[in-house]
């Protein structure tokens, strides 16, 4: 068995495959401080604080920028997060189901809080890609409804939805922003959902997104487009959401035909 720095034995039956070990070998030093810092992370629980990075270095005896690498690492895992100056252990991922469903509903079902905070409510004219989705005439007016999407209070994602002001003509004066869109639909427009297509990708948010949402423009997300249907087939919404890679997951139910 090779005890040098850096290598590592390979997993038993029924642990991830080799346990990200390359087959020759050979594990890169921040990999396996990345494993060790995991271990000191279970032990200190959520919301947890991390020893600084010098303790940390002079504990696994490596490089400060060794050690900064497997902190990227967990980072974008969503593993760690910053609060300040420091670093904790952070809780659990948002699971959100891939569903007609609200971002409200998804959240309160893990039994915590949303939220949502304006950034703007605006009247466009329509272009010809968003009046060729929506099927209105190019130029027709639409509403550009955009906010930040809360859990407990922490920026979690940014939310930007369109649909046809003829639609909805009182949105400006009716609709709470921090409140369900969906569930205004519903229940005050009167618009019964039927289906939906929906595409994800991961991105890197532009300066404007990162600093909306408070994360490092590096960190990657999870960008999902939606485009809405009544029960007639009429589209109603073209929605971008952008979510935080570190925080959400995305589930779905899947079923033979």
């Amino acid at each position: 068995m090779d005890d040098t720095p850096g290598s590592a034995a390979l997993p038993g039956p029924g642990g991830p495959i080799r346990s990200g070990i390359p087959e020759h070998g050979r594990v890169p030093k921040y990999y396996t401080v990345k494993g060790q810092l995991e271990a000191l992370l279970d032990e200190l629980g959520e919301d947890g604080v991390l020893p600084t990075e010098r303790e940390l270095a002079a504990r696994f005896e490596v490089a400060r920028e060794t050690l900064r690498q497997a902190l990227r690492d967990l980072l974008i895992q969503g593993r760690v997060r910053r609060r300040g100056r420091s670093t904790v252990v952070a809780g659990p991922k948002l699971e959100q189901p891939l569903s007609l469903s609200s971002y409200t509903e998804g959240v309160r079902r893990q039994g915590r809080t949303p939220g949502r905070n304006l950034i703007g409510l605006e009247r466009i004219a329509a272009d010809v890609h968003l009046a060729g989705q929506l099927r209105l005439a190019v130029g027709e007016s639409v509403w550009h409804l955009e906010r930040v999407l809360l859990a407990d209070g922490e920026r979690v994602g940014l939310e930007s939805t369109y649909l046809a002001v003829a639609r909805v003509p009182g949105l400006d004066r009716e609709f709470d922003p921090e409140s369900s869109f969906y569930a205004f639909l519903k229940e005050r427009a009167g618009i019964a959902f039927g289906a939906a297509d929906e595409r994800i990708e991961t991105v890197l948010a532009s300066p404007r997104e990162a600093l909306l949402i408070g994360t490092p423009p590096a960190l990657p997300m999870l960008l999902l487009h939606r485009l809405t249907r009544d029960a007639a087939g009429v589209p109603v919404e073209r929605v971008r959401s952008l979510y935080r890679g570190d925080r959400f997951s995305f589930t779905t139910h899947l079923a033979a035909d």
